[in-house]
């Protein structure tokens, strides 16, 4: 028998099956219509229906989606204008188990998957970060998934960098992920790029508009990974998203800023990773939390 561990995206889901040990079984990515009202629970029931026929039920399910997951981790509480039908939802009854199904914020479950199998494995102490339309985020202490009061811990793309910046979706001034973020490439580069990809494309290039914008961008995000390690003090920074396939574009640059504003305590130099789970690893997250607390 194994695990099924499942993350739901805006318009597809991914799973994986897993042995307790990490052993990848299969995978699976199926879209779904996310205008069409519980579409993706349908979706996810038949995707579990079909992999326990091709592969034996499965010993435990854990579930990864957007939103903040509710104190007992039975389902998400908060997740206001999407995917219609999933606040409140109790994945336990609604998938017919005799065995709880924990469910995580789609951020705090790539951590774990990172934590378990991918860049940061083994490790007790880690910040992540992932790089798209906006930045998401979620934080490992002692080996304990920060979650906070209300789930909300660990939204690091929401911490201000200027506190006279225009307010993000949060209501946060000046944010990360307005410094960094796709969602304000066309803001930050005068309308010349429509997305990070067109920017990055262009610094390969050699546009000097391009690496100016480009680099003032890494900066904020260097002064912010340098400000989490002051509060979480992480052994490892792990860094995904689609701006992250920037590779060292990114990485190289990103170091050396990290390298002149980091406090560093007993000769410690925080390690900046690629995440390597991909698109799986939420899926790989939820199914090793539910491998833990069922």
């Amino acid at each position: 028998m194994a695990c099924i561990g499942i993350d739901v995206g805006g318009s597809s889901v991914k799973a994986v099956v897993v042995s307790r040990a990490g052993e990848r079984i299969a995978d699976e990515n199926r879209s779904f219509d996310p205008e069409v009202k519980m579409q993706f629970a349908d979706t996810i029931a038949v995707v579990v229906s079909e992999l326990e026929l091709a592969h034996g039920n499965a010993e435990s399910i854990g579930l990864s989606a957007p939103g903040l997951a509710a104190r007992d981790e039975m389902s998400i509480a908060y997740l206001p204008n999407r995917l219609d039908g999933m606040e409140g939802l109790e994945w336990r009854s609604f998938l017919k188990r005799s065995f709880p199904v924990p469910v995580l914020n789609d951020a705090h479950a790539a951590l774990m998957g990172e934590v378990w199998l991918g860049a940061a494995k083994g490790l007790a102490n880690v910040i992540m970060l992932t790089l798209g339309t906006g930045v998401g985020g979620a934080a490992m202490v002692d080996g304990n998934l920060l979650r906070g009061h209300t789930g909300k811990a660990g939204h690091l793309g929401h911490v201000s960098l200027d506190v006279c910046g225009d307010p993000d979706i949060c209501n946060t001034p000046g944010s990360l992920e307005v410094m960094i973020g796709n969602c304000t490439i066309a803001e930050r580069s005068g309308d010349r790029f429509a997305t990070t990809h067109e920017l990055i494309a262009a610094v390969e290039a050699g546009n000097s508009h391009a690496e100016r914008v480009w680099l003032t961008s890494v900066r904020a995000l260097a002064c912010a990974i340098g400000s989490f390690t002051n509060v979480l003090d992480p052994e490892v920074a792990v860094i995904g998203g689609g701006i992250a396939r920037a590779g060292e574009l990114l990485f190289e640059p990103l170091r050396k800023e990290v390298d002149s504003v980091e406090w560093k305590v007993c000769g410690h130099d925080l390690r900046i990773v690629p995440a390597e789970l991909g698109e799986f690893a939420g899926a790989y997250g939820a199914a090793w939390h539910a491998i833990r607390e069922v």
